[in-house]
C-alpha cells in the first residue's frame, strides 16, 4: 500500500508506470502463492507440488518488491 502511495506522489513517467503494472503482477503472485498453499495445507496428500509452486510464486513476488523499491527510489532520487 506504501508503494501505491508513493508510486501517486512521484511525477508519472516510464518507471512509475512500470512500477505500477509490476505491483499488479507482484500482487497476483501473493494472491496464487497464498491459496495454492492453503490448498496445500488443507489437501496435503494430493497436492505436494502445489506447495512447491507456492513456495517459487512467493519468491518470485518477494524479488519483484525488491525490484519495484529500487525502480520507485531510483524514480524519487534522481530527479
Amino acid at each position: 500500500m506504501t508503494v501505491i502511495t508513493v508510486i501517486q506522489i512521484v511525477p508519472k513517467n516510464a518507471i512509475s508506470s512500470w512500477a505500477d503494472e509490476l505491483l499488479a503482477v507482484d500482487s497476483l503472485a501473493f494472491l496464487a502463492s497464498t491459496v495454492l498453499s492453503y490448498w496445500s495445507i488443507r489437501h496435503p496428500e494430493k497436492l505436494w507440488k502445489a506447495e512447491i509452486f507456492a513456495d517459487r510464486l512467493f519468491l518470485l513476488g518477494m524479488v519483484l518488491m525488491v525490484g519495484e523499491s529500487f525502480l520507485v527510489a531510483f524514480d524519487l532520487f534522481m530527479d
